[in-house]
C-alpha cells in the first residue's frame, strides 16, 4: 500500500530522500496514515521503492525530529497523535451551493471592469511555435546566480535585518542598488526617499491612480494601449481621452490640452513596440509644462533596444518633476518575481507608501534582499547582456523571416526593438480565424482586440512575440504561418501561373539583370536597394540611412535567376522565376509563390525608392 502512495520522480529536482519525506507528510496530513498508525520498516519500504535503506532511514529520522513520527522501542515508528491535536474537524456538507453563490454575487459592491482579455493556452509550452510575449523561458533563467544571491540573503546577519517588523520601509540595500545601478542606465538621478518598491509595475500604477485620479481628472491614454492601466482608470471614474499612436509614439497635439494626466510607454509602446522619438518626448514635456500636466512613464521594456542606441527616459529630461517613472525587475528576471519600483517626488512617494501600507506593507523583504545581492554581485548586468543578445538574435530572426516569407502578406510596425512585433495583414484578414487556424498548426500568435478601448479595432492585426520561442524554431514557425496565409489567400495573391507580364528566360535574363538596381520596400516599411553588377556581384542596402547592408552574388541557372547573400536570407542560395511587368520585376519561388516585387532601373548608382 505504501509504495502505491509514494511515486519517486526520477526527473524531480528533489532528492529521493526529500521526495519520500514529502509524500509521507502529505499522507499524514490527509489522514491516509491516521494518528497512531505504524509505518512499515525502513527495510520493507526501501525494498518496495527500490532505493537504498539508508535513504528511507534518513527520511524517517527527519520526520521524527520534526514531530510527525514517534519511535517506540522494539516496536517501530508511529504517526504522532499530537500532530492533530490543534486541528478542528471539518463538518460535513460544506460544499458550495447555488444559494451561497447567489449570496456573494449580491454582496460584492465593486470590482474590475470587464473587457476583452487574452490568455495564452496554459499548455503553451507544448506548442512547437509559441510566438507569444511575456511568458517565462526557463532555459534563460540564471539559476546558479539567483541561488547565490538567495544564499547570501539567508545569512544570519541579513535575516536579522529583514525578518523582523520593519513597518513600511523597503530594503535600503535594494533601494541603493536601484538608485546607483539601474536608474543611471536610463539617465535618471534620484534620492533614496524618491524611490518606492512595489509588487510589480501594476501595483505602482494602482497606487498612482488611487492618489492622482478621480472623476474630475481627464487622463490621456495611448490607443491602442495597455489594458491594465485602462481598467484602473475606469475604476476611478476618470474621463479618458484615447490618443492615436504613429511611428513616433503617442501623437502630441491640441487634443491633449484638456488632460491633467497622460500615461505613456515610450521605450517600446505597449503593444505596437514603437519607440517614442526625442522630438515627441520634448513636445510632450513642453505640453505638460504649459498645461500643468503630469506624465506617468511606464518604462517596462527599456532594455530591449536592438537597432541604434536607446533614448533617455522622459524622467531624465524632465526638469520640473512632472514625470512619475516606473519600471520592474520582473520583465528581466521572471514574471513570478513581481518586483517593481517607482521614482517620483518625495511627497508622492510618501503618500504612495502610506497607501501601500493599507494592503501590503512592502513586497517581501527576503525577495528584496535577494534582488539586491543579485544586483550588487553584478549578476543583473551579466544576465541583462545575455538576455539582450539572446532576444536580439530572436528578434532579428523573426524580422528576417517575416520580411522574406510574408513580404506580400504583412506589414510590421517600425520598431527599434521590443519583445514582440505588431503585424498587419491584408485588409480582409479575419484575425480571430487566423489565430485559431494557426494554433491548430502549432503556431501561437496573439490577437489584439483587448488593447483597444474604442470600437475601431482593426480585424487584420496581430502580435508575434520572441520571449518564449527558441531561435531555431522561428523560421519554421513563420513557414507554417506562410503556408496558412497562402491557403487563406490562394486566389487573391498573384502567383507565377497567373502573373501579369512576361516570363524572362536565358539569354535575355542575363542581359536584363546585369548592371541594374532593384528598388523595393521591405515588410517593416523601409526602402531597400540592390545593385546588380555585370560580374555577378551585388550589394544590398536597407533602411532610410542604409543602416543594414550586405553583399552577395547572383547568376543564371536553368532559366532561373539565382542569388546568395552573405547574411541576408540566412546566407542560403535561392532561385526564382522572373516576370517583368513594365519596369516591375517579380520573383517567384519554386512553388510559384510571389517572393519579391521591385522596380528595376538601369545602372548601379544608389537611387532613392520611388514615391
Amino acid at each position: 500500500m505504501t509504495s502505491a502512495l509514494i511515486y519517486l520522480d526520477p526527473d524531480s529536482d528533489l532528492s529521493l530522500q526529500s521526495q519520500i519525506r514529502q509524500k509521507l507528510v502529505e499522507a499524514i496530513q490527509e489522514g491516509v496514515f491516521p494518528p497512531g498508525r505504524r509505518l512499515p520498516s525502513s527495510r520493507k519500504l526501501a525494498d518496495q521503492l527500490d532505493v537504498a535503506r539508508n535513504t528511507v532511514v534518513l527520511a524517517y529520522q527527519q520526520l521524527v525530529d520534526e514531530g510527525y513520527l514517534i519511535s517506540r522501542e522494539r516496536s517501530g515508528l508511529y504517526v504522532n497523535e499530537k500532530v492533530f491535536e490543534q486541528r478542528v474537524a471539518s463538518s460535513p456538507g460544506t460544499a458550495r451551493n447555488a444559494a451561497e453563490e447567489s449570496l456573494w454575487r449580491g454582496k460584492i459592491r465593486t470590482g474590475a471592469t470587464a473587457g476583452p482579455e487574452y490568455t495564452c493556452p496554459h499548455n503553451w509550452q507544448q506548442y512547437p511555435y509559441p510566438f507569444i510575449d511575456g511568458q517565462f523561458d526557463q532555459s534563460l533563467y540564471p539559476v546558479r546566480e539567483w541561488r547565490e544571491a538567495s544564499r547570501l540573503a539567508l545569512g544570519v546577519r541579513d535575516i536579522n535585518e529583514w525578518a523582523g517588523e520593519t513597518g513600511d520601509v523597503d530594503d535600503p540595500m535594494l533601494i541603493d542598488e536601484i538608485r546607483t545601478k539601474i536608474l543611471p542606465r536610463r539617465g535618471i538621478q534620484a534620492r533614496a526617499d524618491e524611490i518606492l518598491i512595489t509588487v510589480g509595475t501594476q501595483q505602482a500604477l494602482h497606487l498612482v491612480t488611487e492618489l492622482l485620479v478621480d472623476s474630475t481628472v481627464q487622463v490621456g491614454l495611448e490607443e491602442p494601449g495597455y489594458p491594465g492601466m485602462r481598467r484602473l482608470l475606469e475604476r476611478r471614474g476618470a474621463p479618458l481621452l484615447y490618443q492615436p499612436v504613429d511611428r513616433e509614439g503617442i501623437v502630441v497635439d491640441q487634443r491633449l490640452d484638456v488632460c491633467q494626466l497622460v500615461y505613456v510607454t515610450p521605450s517600446h509602446q505597449a503593444p505596437t513596440t514603437v519607440t517614442m522619438s526625442m522630438d515627441r518626448r520634448r513636445a510632450l514635456l513642453e505640453k505638460a509644462q504649459r498645461h500643468n500636466m503630469l506624465v506617468i512613464e511606464d518604462d517596462f521594456d527599456s532594455e530591449s533596444n536592438y537597432l541604434g542606441n536607446p533614448h533617455p527616459a522622459l524622467k531624465s529630461i524632465d526638469t520640473q518633476g512632472r514625470v512619475v517613472y516606473m519600471s520592474c525587475l520582473s520583465k528581466v528576471l521572471s514574471p513570478g518575481l513581481r518586483l517593481g519600483f517607482m521614482v517620483a517626488s518625495r511627497e508622492l512617494v510618501d503618500a504612495a507608501r502610506r497607501l501601500r501600507r493599507l494592503t501590503v506593507r512592502h513586497p517581501p523583504l527576503n525577495n528584496q534582499r535577494t534582488a539586491a545581492y543579485f544586483l550588487s554581485l553584478g549578476h543583473y548586468d551579466t544576465f541583462l547582456m545575455h538576455l539582450h543578445d539572446t532576444f536580439r538574435t530572436r528578434w532579428i530572426e523573426l524580422r528576417r523571416a517575416l520580411n522574406y516569407y510574408l513580404l506580400h502578406h504583412v506589414v510590421m510596425s517600425p520598431a527599434q526593438g521590443g519583445s514582440s512585433f505588431w503585424v498587419r495583414g491584408p485588409d480582409d484578414l479575419d484575425v480571430k480565424f487566423l489565430v485559431k487556424e494557426a494554433a491548430s498548426r502549432g503556431v501561437l500568435i496573439e490577437p489584439i482586440d483587448h488593447y483597444y478601448a474604442t470600437s475601431k479595432v482593426p480585424d487584420n492585426c496581430f502580435r508575434m512575440g520572441i520571449t518564449s520561442i527558441p531561435h531555431d524554431r522561428i523560421r519554421a514557425g513563420v513557414l507554417e504561418l506562410r503556408d496558412l496565409f497562402y491557403d487563406l489567400t490562394r486566389n487573391k495573391i498573384e502567383n507565377f501561373s497567373s502573373a501579369c507580364g512576361r516570363h524572362v528566360v536565358e539569354p535575355d535574363l542575363q542581359d536584363m539583370i546585369a548592371d541594374t538596381t532593384m528598388i523595393s520596400e521591405i515588410a517593416y516599411g523601409d526602402p531597400c536597394t540592390i545593385q546588380l553588377f555585370a560580374d555577378g556581384s551585388m550589394i544590398g542596402r536597407a533602411g532610410y540611412e542604409n543602416e543594414d547592408c550586405d553583399a552577395g552574388t547572383w547568376w543564371i541557372e536553368r532559366n532561373k535567376w539565382c542569388r546568395q547573400w552573405s547574411r541576408w536570407t540566412w546566407g542560403e542560395a535561392f532561385e526564382f522565376d522572373v516576370v517583368m511587368d513594365g519596369e516591375v520585376i517579380k520573383l517567384f519561388d519554386e512553388e510559384g509563390r510571389l517572393i519579391e516585387r521591385a522596380i528595376l532601373r538601369s545602372g548601379t548608382q544608389a537611387q532613392d525608392a520611388p514615391a
